[in-house]
């Protein structure tokens, strides 16, 4: 299988090595709008460079196309790949906007093309395991959840004003794994938001923390925080209770969480830093499930339509922390 990637920074890198590593993959081909720094990553990491990002985009190019370019840049990426009738794989989000994502949807469903966008979330054993057992029966009926998304350090300045705010930067993963954890739909969020660091965020309209309260369809109760300032460590969490247990995703050695109990020295291991080091082996099974998909002609793991629920979540969460107002999800709803 010949696969190309397109952008080659911190995460396209990350993704590169591990592709390169596939059994499947033959060859493996990269392209940058910094063509050196294609070619630098493609050394490190045992593949080509391509002599453009145009030289992917042709018909047959490519077995499979990989987007991990500037969120600006995926639209045109996808779409670009869907006509040529590659197999495309995006980092999320699909679009910097709900209009562009629909716009994508409707390209792709017109031409059912094989399209996954990447929510990592879905391949994590933690997740995976509290999504059976919720569906088992092992949790009896589901009463609550609570999720968490905290980095350790928050993103440089620069970064902010084109991330499209915390709700859709960071929280949309949140909002997806909800999803696809419960079964169910957000039909209602209550949001809240503060500033409690850098004075960057308030000047680009965001927050650097947050909490949220979430209506789901079957009249579960669901709650979000998350900062860009999380001293611990890198946390990212979720608890799910209901009549029969309670279950924990995140909860290992490495939660950068410590208990005030004596006596008790649980997680004993240093913390998680950063996102790749956390989720590796979900990135890594992802991308294998993508290439499954592409080999098989199976259907996508993540489509456009799932990754376009979760960021009208993320809208209407951030709708609410402007306007001071509970939002339903089908007030941001094109």
């Amino acid at each position: 299988m010949r696969v190309g990637l397109v952008g080659t920074g911190r995460i396209g890198e990350s993704h590169a090595a591990a592709i390169a590593r596939r059994p499947e993959v033959d060859e493996l081909v990269l392209a940058d709008v910094d063509a050196g720094r294609a070619r630098e990553v493609a050394g490190r990491v045992g593949a080509h460079a391509a002599g453009s990002i145009e030289a992917l985009l042709h018909p047959a190019a490519v077995d499979a196309l990989v987007v991990t370019a500037a969120t600006s840049a995926h639209a045109e990426l996808i779409l670009a790949g869907v006509r040529a009738g590659t197999p495309v794989f995006c980092e999320k989000p699909v679009a910097p906007t709900v209009a562009e994502t629909v716009e994508v949807l409707r390209e792709v469903d017109k031409r059912e093309a094989l399209v996954h966008i990447g929510f990592m979330r879905r391949f994590d054993a933690g997740y995976a395991r509290a999504r059976r057992a919720l569906a088992d029966g092992e949790l009896g009926t589901l009463h609550r959840v609570h999720a968490v998304t905290c980095d350790a350090a928050p993103p440089p300045a620069g970064y902010v004003p084109t991330s499209g705010g915390i709700f859709r930067d960071c929280h949309v993963h949140d909002f997806d794994i909800l999803r696809w954890v419960t079964g169910a739909e957000v039909v209602e969020v209550h949001a809240y938001g503060a500033n409690r660091g850098a004075p960057y965020f308030a000047e680009a309209g965001d927050v650097d923390t947050t909490a949220a309260v979430l209506r789901l369809s079957d009249g579960t109760l669901a709650t979000v925080q998350g900062s860009r300032y999380n001293g611990g460590g890198y946390d990212v969490r979720m608890e799910l209770a209901g009549t029969a247990g309670t279950i924990a995703v995140g909860l290992d050695e490495r939660a950068p969480v410590r208990s005030a109990e004596p006596g008790v020295s649980f997680p004993s291991q240093s913390p998680w830093q950063e996102f790749w080091s956390r989720f590796r082996p979900a990135y890594e099974a992802e991308i294998a499930a993508f290439l499954g998909a592409v080999r098989d002609g199976g259907p996508s793991p993540c489509t456009v339509a799932d990754a376009l629920e979760a960021v009208l979540v993320a809208d209407a969460a951030d709708r609410s922390r402007r306007e001071g107002r509970p939002v339903l999800v089908e007030e941001v709803r094109p």
